[in-house]
């Protein structure tokens, strides 16, 4: 098996997706609301504002005042015919953001797995390390980044993969899907609708269903950049195949 065949099976590709920690700022805790009015005025510094109004808006991209509401993973697994792979792909949405959490961390913890995510160094895996530690979990072998050398950290992101060093150029998912020719994951929905979706029409499921294509939309995105030489005879079975 070549070193490309090796590496597709370790990797993980995950999506999260969050909302504000209450559905309304009314509900914060006092000492949080401060601190988001203080947010609020470095986000729009142009306009007046009634304090806690961009809160229902903006207050989920922020691990401080949101939470993660379903995690996305997928990997390839590989079969008894060398070169056939299926992706397989589950997604961990309970109740409570800390059970949602621990299942991830078992997940994490069963693998020396290789994380992939789109804008994940920026987003995704900085979200999850600090919710674990908000929620008091220690955080798993792949997640901690202290002591250890760039190399060491097992962390892919199909953005920064895609800069190739342009630090300048941010690349949204569906962009990169769209000049692939690979279907789009925002079918009903899009992560500006999440908190919406989530609170006030109360449909966790799709949401879920959401994260998980953009989960399998990551990792084609990353089959289409890293194609192995002979890629003509490489066959994948995704779910909806």
């Amino acid at each position: 098996m070549t070193p490309f065949f090796e590496q597709l099976s370790n990797i993980l590709f995950l999506d999260i997706e969050t909302a504000s920690n209450t559905e309304s700022f009314d509900e914060l805790d006092s000492r949080l609301q401060a601190e988001w009015i203080r947010k609020e005025r470095l986000i729009r510094r142009e306009s007046l504002l009634e304090p806690g109004e961009l809160f229902f808006e903006r207050a989920g991209i922020h691990a401080e005042f949101g939470k993660i509401i379903c995690v996305g993973v997928g990997f390839f697994q590989a079969k008894k015919k060398e070169r056939n792979y299926s992706f397989r792909s589950k997604v961990f949405a309970k109740e409570d953001e800390k059970e949602t959490l621990l299942e991830l961390k078992a997940l994490l913890e069963k693998k020396k797995w290789i994380l992939c995510a789109h804008n994940g160094k920026e987003f995704d895996i900085p979200y999850l390390c600090r919710r674990m530690l908000i929620q008091g979990i220690p955080l798993p072998e792949p997640l901690q980044l202290a002591g250890k050398k760039p190399w060491e950290i097992r962390h892919l992101d199909t953005m920064e993969l895609w800069r190739f060093g342009d630090y300048k150029h941010y690349t949204r998912l569906e962009l990169l899907a769209a000049a692939f020719g690979i279907n789009s994951s925002k079918k009903g929905i899009d992560g500006s609708e999440v908190n919406t979706t989530y609170y006030h029409e109360k449909n966790l499921e799709k949401i879920t269903q959401y994260c998980l294509r953009d989960v399998e939309v990551t990792a084609r995105i990353y089959l289409a950049m890293h194609p192995p030489s002979d890629a003509s005879d490489l066959e994948i079975d995704y779910p909806d195949s």
